[in-house]
């Protein structure tokens, strides 16, 4: 395993639609093994392929029950849940959306406000090629919704209504995906 450098605009992989994996292979299996220890290391709570500069459709999903940004630490965090989604299509989305803040490990130092679906049903393969289906509602969903938007070329910042830059003193960032 190996930690990857996460790219920043303008590469041009973080602008192109990820080709779908035909196959999970032995390289399939050592990049999603890499992006799991580059995002441990970033740290952030989600990466995409493209942002290591790969063009395939894999994703990486960190996620512990209560991390959410507006969630208080009153109770001990649950241990983060590990999802890796090969090929993931967002299959059904909640007409319900909501407005909250968003980071990105390949935009460093910026946050801006992006409106997400409530919930999302994705569907896709798991590190082994079975059938992956899950219903996410919330931050989870939220940060599906971002991962995914990165295989079509998509950052949050197309998508937010307001952005600024955090200075580095600056405490309150949402996590990075």
């Amino acid at each position: 395993m190996a930690i990857r450098e996460i790219v920043t605009p303008p590469n041009p992989t973080l602008r192109a639609r990820a080709r779908a994996v035909r196959a999970i292979t032995p390289e399939i299996v050592e990049l999603i093994d890499d992006m799991i220890e580059t995002l441990h290391a970033a740290p952030g709570v989600g990466l995409a392929a493209p942002q290591v500069d790969v063009s395939q459709r894999v994703i990486i999903v960190e996620y512990a029950e209560g991390s959410e940004p507006e969630h208080e630490a009153q109770e001990p965090l649950k241990p983060p849940k590990l999802y890796v989604v090969v090929n993931p299509e967002i299959r059904r989305r909640s007409r319900q959306t909501v407005l909250g803040n968003e980071a990105c490990l390949s935009l460093p130092g910026y946050v801006g406000e992006v409106e997400r679906a409530e919930q999302v049903t994705i569907r896709g393969l798991d590190r082994y090629g079975n059938d992956f289906k899950l219903k996410a509602k919330g931050w989870l969903a939220r940060i599906f919704q971002h991962e995914i938007d990165h295989l079509d070329g998509v950052l949050f910042i197309d998508r937010a209504t307001e952005i600024w830059r955090l200075e580095p003193e600056q405490e309150g960032a949402p996590a990075a995906a």
